[in-house]
């Protein structure tokens, strides 16, 4: 992994990451935020972003939609899934209202479409780390279950579930996303990062370890079948 290291003009100046593989708007964006006095960094892909993201999380990252390695929707989703809360500029050549509104759902705080003023890029830099920073959450509850994000443990009504790391991403992916139906394509997707089209048995075996552990005798059904698509979560056995 590369990733580049730049100091700003300004002593102090904030730290932002950019995402970027055009090497051109790269240098442009990174001069124009090191004259305005921010500490930069860049990186060229979206593995190496996601990478420098975890490994030193900046002030702020603007990160372009399209990505070699993970694209920029999938690496700002995978972000928040894992509590981040760093504000995020998206960078698009796909600046209709479709996908304004998907990068923005993604977990995008703000969307700048290409070509663009470098004016209005510094104007919404600065206006992102004006918002006050937020707690990042340690924890998801979802009904009578709850997960520790950070000892990666589960209870439901008070009995520990001790959860093996697939099974407690599969189980997050599920809690974030409470009440709704989710295909095994998906869940092959996002918890696995396989290709959905490829026929796998992955999901229904981790899905009946989960539901056993979630899901003790006696106790009211919270992961439920749905026949022909997928498994949902619900707030309510």
């Amino acid at each position: 992994m590369s990733v580049e290291d730049r100091p700003g003009e300004q002593a102090g100046g904030a730290t932002v990451l950019l995402i970027e593989d055009d090497p051109q708007i790269a240098e442009e964006i990174l001069a124009g935020l090191q004259r305005e006095g921010y500490q930069t960094r860049h990186a060229a892909s979206g593995t190496e972003g996601l990478q420098a993201l975890r490994d030193l999380p900046p002030d702020l990252a603007i990160v372009d939609r399209t990505l070699p390695g993970i694209d920029g929707l999938t690496l700002i989703d995978t972000l928040h899934r894992e509590g981040y809360t760093l504000p995020v500029l998206v960078l698009s050549a796909l600046s209709s209202a479709d996908e304004r509104i998907k990068g923005l759902k993604a977990g995008g705080d703000d969307y700048l479409g290409k070509p663009f003023v470098m004016g209005e890029l510094f104007a919404r830099v600065e206006a992102l780390l004006r918002r006050p920073s937020i707690a990042p959450e340690t924890s998801l509850t979802v009904g009578p279950l709850t997960i520790d994000l950070i000892t990666r443990k589960g209870l439901r009504d008070g009995r520990e579930i001790t959860l093996l790391p697939r099974e407690f991403k599969l189980l997050e992916f599920m809690m974030r996303r409470p009440n709704q139906v989710l295909s095994r394509g998906m869940l092959l997707e996002q918890v696995w990062n396989h290709n959905p089209m490829r026929q796998s048995n992955l999901v229904n075996v981790h899905m009946g370890r989960l539901r056993h552990k979630v899901d003790g005798p006696g106790e009211g059904q919270l992961i439920k079948s749905v026949h022909g698509v997928g498994f949902i979560l619900n707030d309510k056995p």
